[in-house]
């Protein structure tokens, strides 16, 4: 496996020369391009990396994967009351379809949708931004994940899209909260930084059951995630990915692709430049070539 790894990871990094580094957000754009890292948890528990597998990186919207788990444990089926669970079809973070579509948006994986799953989790339990990093720490087993304050604060600055979003889910009566707080906790959980090792061992509770418990559901709700994974997890490129590479899925702007096959696997690979679409280049490549060999 970890012979496989670097084949890969030999094969995929110059693909990374055809992608730009996410330039809307400062903290982001001064990330090196040439970074790569690939990791592989079996579901017995054994690890493989390469490269940079290791190096926390901005995990963004790879973060709406965790708020989701919660928020299915904390409110079930009420929360799709409030958000859709279709592919967007436009852009993560498309205003005109939210605005179009009577403040409901797609799937709980774009930014719309992300924003009123942080609303309702937020009028749950004020104290859900610590909750939700605790939770990660201990799907991840590493105690030493934190939100990066650097990219929170460049978020803030840059984010007036996504608070425009915010008060056209207000108008629509689909946010209960403020919601320039509501989007700085949203900002705050996309700043959160972890390594590609440590985001293939916190999915592991969508591929096995898991020892101890935690906030994140299995049974039912993993199934029902990874579908939505499938369907929305890389935006508006969803359909592509799922036929290439055939993985359930979640990509970041931070340039992760995270991935998870029930009973066998999850991986995650770190390559920051993006395509059109915001996913990761390299990233993708290397997930075909992976799922080529393993599925």
């Amino acid at each position: 496996m970890r012979a496989l790894l670097e084949d890969i990871a030999k094969e995929v990094r110059p693909l990374a020369e055809t992608g730009t580094v996410a330039q809307y957000i400062p903290a982001l754009a001064a990330v090196p391009p040439s970074k790569f890292g690939m990791a592989l948890v079996r579901a017995d528990g054994e690890t493989f990396t390469v490269g940079d597998a290791e190096e926390p990186f901005s995990i963004q919207s790879i973060s709406k994967l965790f708020a989701l788990s919660i928020a299915m444990e904390w409110l079930g089926d009420a929360l799709w009351a409030r958000v859709a669970r279709e592919p967007s079809g436009m852009r993560f973070n498309s205003i005109i379809q939210l605005e179009t579509e009577g403040g409901i948006p797609r799937n709980p994986f774009i930014n719309a949708g992300a924003i009123v799953t942080t609303d309702a989790l937020l009028a749950h339990d004020t104290s859900y931004r610590d909750l939700l990093l605790g939770e990660i720490r201990l799907l991840s087993g590493n105690p030493d994940v934190a939100y990066d304050d650097e990219v929170h604060r460049s978020e803030i600055r840059t984010g007036d899209l996504n608070r425009a979003m915010a008060f056209v889910l207000k108008a629509h009566k689909n946010l209960n909260g403020d919601p320039l707080k509501v989007t700085e906790a949203y900002f705050g959980a996309c700043s959160i930084a972890m390594s590609a090792l440590d985001l293939a061992r916190a999915a592991m509770f969508l591929v096995a059951p898991q020892q101890g418990r935690t906030i994140c559901g299995e049974g039912l709700h993993a199934r029902r995630i990874r579908a939505i994974m499938r369907t929305c997890g890389l935006y508006d490129q969803s359909g592509e990915f799922a036929f290439q590479v055939g993985l359930a899925g979640k990509s970041g702007v931070g340039g992760g692709i995270l991935v998870v096959q029930p009973n066998q696997f999850a991986a995650c690979v770190w390559s920051p430049p993006l395509d059109q679409y915001g996913n990761s280049v390299a990233g993708q490549a290397a997930l075909e070539k992976l799922a080529l060999e393993l599925l």
